[in-house]
C-alpha cells in the first residue's frame, strides 16, 4: 500500500519537514546522491496566483535534504513561456539556493539526451535534460488543474525536463507515461498552499495551506487531484501509469497520514481562462 501524507498548516517549510517524516522519505536518499529538484515554473507568475511552485516549499525540501546530510543538491526547471532564470527570481528561489548553497539550473539551457522509451505508449524516443537523467528526482509541482490532461501535478512536471515541450503533446496522457516511465520521480512533494482552479495557467488561486508527499508520483498525484475534487480514476495518465506499474491511483490503496481527504477537499471550478495556453503550459 502506497502512503501519502496530508499536512496543513501556516508554515509551509515546516509542513514540508512534517511531511517528510511522516512518510520517512530520508530512508530514500543517501549522502552521496545528487538530487535535483523539480519545481514548476511554466511561466513568472508570483506562486500567489495558484501557477508556480512556492518557494518555501522548495525551501523545505532543500533543508530536509540538508539536515539528512545530502550534500549535492540542485533546483532545475526548464520553461516553457519566459526565461527560467527570472520565474526563479519571481518567486524567490534565487534567496533560496543562495541561502542553502545550491545550484540552480535552467534546463532548458542543459545538454540533452535522446532517449529510447521502452514499449511505448506513444513516445518512442525523447530528448531529455542530462541532469534530470543523472541525479535522483524530486518532484515539486503546484496543486492545479489542467485543461487537457485534467490535473497538472508531479508526473506532468516532469515535462520541464524535455525539448521541445510540445514533443510531449498529442496524446499528451500517453507520452506523460512514456516520460514518466524514463523518469521516475523517487519523491513527490505537491505545493498545495495556493492551489490553482480553472487551468493551469488561469491565475485562479485557491487557498488550500497543504503539503502533499510521497514516493509514490502516481498515488501522491491520486490524492492531489482528490483534494481538487477529480476523481482520481478519471484522470487518464493516472490510470496508464498505473497499468504501467508506475504506482497506485486507487485511493483505496492509498494510506493517507495527517489530514483526511474528506476534510480538506474542495472542489475547484474546470471553468478558466484557456486564452494564454502554449507550448510549454504545466
Amino acid at each position: 500500500m502506497s502512503i501519502v501524507a496530508v499536512v496543513k498548516g501556516n508554515e509551509p517549510v515546516e509542513m514540508v519537514a512534517e511531511a517528510m517524516e511522516m512518510i520517512k522519505a530520508s530512508d530514500i536518499f543517501h549522502a552521496e546522491d545528487g538530487v535535483l529538484v523539480k519545481p514548476n515554473y511554466v511561466n513568472a507568475d508570483h506562486p500567489s496566483t495558484g501557477v508556480t511552485t512556492d518557494a518555501r516549499v522548495i525551501d523545505g525540501v532543500v533543508g530536509f535534504l540538508r539536515l539528512i546530510g545530502v550534500k549535492r543538491i540542485l533546483v532545475g526547471e526548464g520553461s516553457g513561456m519566459v526565461d527560467t532564470m527570472h520565474a526563479f527570481r519571481v518567486a524567490g528561489v534565487d534567496d533560496v539556493a543562495q541561502r542553502w548553497g545550491v545550484e540552480l539550473l535552467d534546463l532548458n539551457k542543459d545538454t540533452f539526451v535522446d532517449v529510447q522509451v521502452p514499449n511505448p505508449l506513444a513516445l518512442k524516443n525523447v530528448k531529455i535534460a542530462k541532469t534530470a537523467l543523472e541525479n535522483t528526482l524530486i518532484s515539486v509541482p503546484k496543486l492545479k488543474l489542467h485543461g487537457t490532461a485534467g490535473v497538472t501535478l508531479s508526473l506532468k512536471n516532469l515535462m520541464g525536463t524535455v525539448t521541445p515541450k510540445n514533443s510531449i503533446h498529442n496524446p499528451l496522457s500517453e507520452k506523460i507515461v512514456d516520460l514518466a516511465s524514463v523518469l521516475k520521480p523517487k519523491l513527490a512533494v505537491i505545493d498545495a498552499i495556493i492551489g490553482g482552479e480553472g487551468d493551469e495557467l488561469a491565475g485562479k488561486p485557491v487557498a488550500m495551506n497543504l503539503i502533499i508527499a510521497g514516493a509514490d508520483p502516481v498515488a501522491v498525484d491520486a490524492v492531489g487531484a482528490a483534494v481538487m475534487g477529480v476523481d482520481p480514476s478519471v484522470v487518464k495518465h493516472l490510470r496508464l501509469a498505473e497499468t504501467r506499474g508506475l504506482g497506485t491511483c486507487d485511493l483505496k490503496r492509498i494510506k493517507v497520514l495527517g489530514e483526511p481527504v474528506a476534510s480538506v477537499r474542495k472542489t475547484f471550478d474546470r471553468s478558466g481562462n484557456t486564452s494564454r495556453r502554449g507550448e510549454g503550459c504545466g
